[in-house]
């Protein structure tokens, strides 16, 4: 391939953690329907965890520099990923998106490289969207009780503060909770990858409860 035409972006960070995130996704996903990913960044989540889900499981992936969209398609053809669908532009922060439902939403590696509206819009997106039940998968680094994990995340954060004053390591129980409590979303799970990383599973409350 022509190197200097071809869209495909890699980033090294998706080959972190992406075998224990496949393993969460495998057990709290529903084996049909449609999963939203938000900010696919350079499509590489999608085009190597999308095969090894259930075949009646679409994953519609998304990114809201348009840009990206050409590349997340390339990663997901030349994976031969038959279940990803065309890449959609899609801002976490907007208050309508560009879709109407979804049986599941996941995200990478958004909360701590953009501002608060990002995350606050990610959880109204995904109340939105989601049927009574449906999970809302987080992964990345976070805080707990208002504490770093470790020595090294505090240390990232303040690279990334030094980067975008906005941008910081959000904590699961000050911030996280009582925003998603907001959009009638409840943590159901909390796992603990390799890398001090997290995933956060979330679930959309029934009406009844809600």
């Amino acid at each position: 391939m022509d190197r200097t035409s071809d869209p495909r972006r890699h980033a090294p960070a998706t080959l972190r953690n992406r075998a224990p995130i496949l393993a969460v996704l495998q057990r709290v996903l529903p084996a049909s329907g449609l999963l939203l990913e938000v900010a696919s960044g350079s499509g590489e989540h999608a085009a190597w965890m999308a095969p090894q889900l259930p075949p009646g499981l679409a994953w519609q992936p998304s990114e809201a520099d348009a840009l990206a969209l050409p590349g997340i398609d390339a990663h997901a053809r030349d994976a031969g990923a038959t279940t990803v669908r065309p890449a959609i532009r899609l801002d976490a922060a907007a208050a309508d998106w560009p879709i109407a439902a979804a049986d599941a939403v996941f995200c990478c590696n958004l909360a701590h490289i953009a501002p608060w509206a990002a995350t606050e819009g990610l959880l109204a997106g995904a109340a939105r969207l989601l049927p009574p039940g449906g999970p809302l998968v987080l992964y990345g680094p976070f805080r707990r009780h208002g504490r770093h994990t470790a020595a090294s995340n505090a240390a990232f954060e303040a690279s990334l503060q030094a980067r975008d004053p906005a941008w910081r390591i959000r904590c699961v129980d000050n911030e996280l909770v009582p925003a998603a409590a907001r959009h009638g979303l409840v943590l159901d799970e909390v796992a603990e990858l390799p890398a001090n990383n997290l995933v956060l599973v979330w679930r959309r409350e029934s009406l009844s409860a809600a």
